[in-house]
């Protein structure tokens, strides 16, 4: 997830100047031998397909299955190889799998490169004036003969070649990871609306915050926030982890991982190995292509895994699996393809449950950005032209105009440009959590599902019965489920959810909670999927150092459970991936529907509805309406002749069907109105390190007395340029709630406060005139717990429709979860159906 380092108003340092982009032509030489016959310099042409990666090395000239143009780089700046799908006879364009790599013809080092798994393909990298290029083409599979090059060379492009790094001079104060003393929900959410990158990391305590200069040290000072440094150099720190890098590839042959793999991959070798994974194993693996290009016109690729991969309405239940929804997690894009690896090796109950479950992995949900992150320089100083550490795509929505220029991986924005995908679904969109500055980490986006990213994981949950979901990130180590914010209140799965996440957490050594807990957050992939589908949805976030910390210890140790990982010889991310897939196996998990059909009568299964996004915060601090999102769900099953089975999500959408609580014990417990102790403790900017403060205490009761579902422990003031800190501690001295972020008051919440003896602190932050103190007021206040909430059932249409397109059967279908619907013979001939009352299940 990476944090809510949201904004950027204030934080960040002064803008670079703009770049100027100069699009300069490139002159192809054809080559005088190796054609078959005469092309023209745009067209490359092999008379048949070879299976091999065309960035693997440089090819003769006249190779089989391969083409190639010579070129020298006009420019200092990036060189852009595209390639589009050659026409046929007739203007026609025959199917097929060219891939393109550019390569230093002196050296033979590869200088960009694309592999996705149509002819659509784009290459980008850095080149020197003068640099003489062989740009090769590979015909990879399909029937076509043909593929058209396009070539151009960008000069003039801010970007990391021309961008001091930690080789230069080096800053006064360098790059630091701190850990801030942030220990209750309404610190975390402060940090965000500050604007700081916080990485996601921390304790129960604190998070952890990325400091690249003086500037945000001195804002972090002046918000009131203390901390201590975790990693005083994070420039030294990357050059440090490249170096482990390159030494752990240089003594390591194979690694643990089932692909053996022993260095990080760049994007063609993600596109490239999928697509020879379902080469390699026709009957299990099928790659294809996701409905909507990037930004920068890259296909998204999605490998789908399944005994009989081919039919794929069936029935069985699916498992999705996400990495790289941020572009400088590189760990959570290893760990979701080594898990696809996994799959088709089939080994112990691997293989009972590929031919029960089927399984689709999308290791790089936002290649744009990741290939900008993958092949950036390591710098380590988190600055704007530190490409490295990208975390968004590369949209130019809201861009200013002077930021809107040159293409993503060298503009004068630099890594600030774009939007975050896991801000950007639907799912409660608008609210806390996201970024509202468009040069943000977190920014959420103009409106929701606004990415081409999103809508392509949204266009494939909403088509397939998706039981399972898991999204993975770095560094934070946790264990996350819904809800994102704490106000939306436990789905009535709380109970089942949090003992699947439980489980996950045992494999992994990281805690699980709910996503609110480690700090507010909307737009995320599983607040969408969930609350609209009803289907599970977890965000695991992989531990580590940093956010692609040594591939040793980031990658291999937590998806094998090594040491140092903390899963360590509990299962690691394998184990916990594996209880994934096998609760979607389990069909007490999401719903069943069962029937009679004719082999090849498709049902379709179709609901649609809008939900509301949270009320839409605004830069001033004001807030707009809810907007209304509309979802359109749609999914088939092929009958395959009889009686048939299909997994499906639960008709009613959690969103609607209600919150879990529980009913009152007894009474609320009065509420108490606190005594300010005699005396003003001094003016203390430095707490916890600097414990000068005053407290109060009180009792929280229990049933038969007191049964209280929230405690709210508020202070107030006078000025606005006065300013308190409140923490609130139990008896055992653990912080369990805080308010920090009031100008004229401070609240702290928590909800189910166990009985006991608890402490609340204030801290003398500033006064508006020390002459004349503006002390502080309070009372604890408790209200009862919130009983069960229940909403209306929800429907799907089901249908069946004949093989020669017609409908002969409609019928609305209920089914709860752990339900197995009978709806009899659904296309039996003129059988059209609008009742109203569920089917029997069973």
């Amino acid at each position: 997830m990476g944090g809510p380092g949201a904004g950027g108003r204030g934080v960040r340092g002064g803008v670079a100047a703009g770049a100027v982009l100069v699009v300069v032509g490139a002159v192809l030489a054809v080559p005088s031998k190796g054609a078959a016959r005469a092309a023209p310099a745009e067209v490359l042409r092999a008379e048949r397909a070879v299976a091999r990666p065309c960035f693997g090395r440089l090819l003769p000239e006249g190779a089989a299955g391969a083409d190639r143009r010579e070129v020298t780089a006009r420019v200092d700046g990036i060189v852009q190889a595209r390639l589009f799908p050659g026409r046929g006879r007739g203007g026609h364009r025959p199917g097929g799998d060219w891939d393109v790599a550019v390569f230093d013809r002196g050296t033979g080092r590869v200088v960009a490169a694309s592999a996705a798994p149509r002819s659509r393909e784009l290459a980008e990298g850095f080149v020197r004036r003068g640099q003489r290029l062989v740009v090769q083409g590979c015909r990879y599979g399909g029937a076509a003969r043909e593929a058209r090059l396009g070539l151009d060379f960008l000069a003039g492009a801010v970007g990391p070649s021309r961008a001091p790094g930690p080789a230069g001079p080096r800053a006064s104060t360098p790059p630091q990871l701190v850990r801030v003393h942030a220990p209750g929900r309404a610190d975390r959410d402060r940090l965000a609306r500050l604007g700081f990158d916080v990485t996601g990391g921390g304790d129960a305590r604190g998070l952890d915050v990325v400091l690249s200069g003086a500037a945000e040290r001195t804002a972090l000072a002046r918000a009131g926030f203390t901390w201590r440094v975790v990693e005083p150099d994070l420039a030294r720190r990357a050059l440090r982890d490249a170096r482990a890098d390159r030494a752990y590839a240089a003594r390591t042959a194979t690694s643990p991982l089932p692909s053996g793999r022993t260095a990080y991959r760049h994007l063609y070798d993600y596109e490239y190995e999928m697509k020879e994974l379902a080469r390699r194993h026709p009957r299990l693996a099928r790659a294809f292509t996701l409905p909507e290009p990037t930004r920068e016109g890259r296909d998204v690729v999605a490998l789908e895994i399944a005994a009989g991969v081919r039919r794929a309405d069936d029935g069985r239940p699916v498992n999705l699996t996400l990495g790289l929804h941020h572009a400088r997690e590189w760990p959570s894009g290893e760990v979701a393809l080594e898990w696809a690896y996994d799959l088709l090796r089939r080994r112990g109950p691997v293989k009972g449950l590929v031919a029960r479950v089927r399984s689709v992995v999308v290791p790089v949900v936002n290649p744009d950005g990741f290939a900008v992150s993958r092949e950036a320089e390591p710098r380590g100083d988190h600055s704007r032209f530190d490409y490295e550490m990208k975390r968004k795509n590369c949209s130019l929505r809201d861009s200013p105009p002077a930021y809107a220029t040159g293409v993503c991986k060298a503009n004068p924005a630099g890594r600030e440009r774009g939007t975050d995908p896991n801000r950007n679904y639907g799912g409660f969109w608008g609210g806390p959590g996201a970024g509202l500055d468009w040069n943000g980490d977190t920014y959420r986006g103009p409106a929701p599902f606004s990415e081409p990213e999103v809508r392509n994981v949204r266009a494939l949950v909403s088509s397939r019965q998706v039981t399972n979901l898991t999204t993975l990130h770095t560094p934070a180590a946790v264990v996350l489920r819904p809800p994102g914010l704490a106000d939306t209140r436990p789905p009535l799965d709380e109970p089942a959810y949090r003992a699947l996440g439980d489980v996950l957490a045992a494999r992994t050594g990281y805690p699980s909670r709910p996503s609110w807990q480690l700090y507010d957050n909307t737009g995320s992939t599983e607040d969408w999927s969930y609350w609209a589908t009803g289907g599970w949805g977890f965000t695991v976030e992989l531990a580590g150092p940093g956010f692609h910390g040594p591939y040793a210890r980031s990658v291999v140790a937590e998806y094998a459970g090594l040491p140092p990982a903390p899963g360590a010889g509990r299962g690691g991310n394998r184990g916990a991936l594996l209880a994934v897939l096998g609760h979607a196996a389990d069909p007490a998990t999401h719903a069943t529907l069962t029937g009679r059909a004719p082999a090849g009568h498709r049902l379709a299964l179709r609901k649609t509805f809008r939900t509301p996004t949270s009320p839409v915060l605004q830069p001033d601090g004001s807030t707009k309406p809810p907007l209304s999102v509309r979802d359109d769900l749609r999914s088939s099953l092929t009958a395959p002749g009889g009686r048939f089975r299909w997994a499906v999500n639960p008709s009613t959408r959690p969103y609607v069907a209600g919150r879990l609580g529980r009913d009152p014990q007894g009474p609320p417990q009065a509420g108490i109105a606190v005594v300010n102790p005699p005396g003003v403790p001094p003016v203390n900017e430095d707490y916890p390190a600097d414990p000068a403060a005053e407290s109060f205490t009180f009792r929280v009761a229990g049933p038969p007395e007191a049964d209280n579902g929230r405690m709210a422990v508020a202070v107030s003031w006078g000025s606005p340029r006065t300013h308190w800190d409140l923490y609130v501690y139990d008896a055992s001295g653990a912080p369990v709630a805080s308010d920090t972020s009031g100008e004229t008051s401070a609240r702290a919440v928590l909800f189910d406060p166990p009985p006991g003896t608890y402490r609340a602190v204030l801290v003398n932050v500033a006064q508006a005139d020390p002459a004349a103190v503006d002390d502080w007021r309070g009372r604890v206040d408790f209200a009862s717990p919130v009983p069960t909430t229940y909403g209306e059932k929800e429907a799907y249409q089901l249908s069946c429709v004949s093989p020669r397109g017609r409908t002969v059967g409609i019928t609305e279908v209920y089914a709860g979860r752990g339900e197995t619907v009978d709806v009899g013979g659904i296309c039996d001939v003129a059988r059209v159906s609008s009742r109203s009352s569920p089917p029997k299940a069973r």
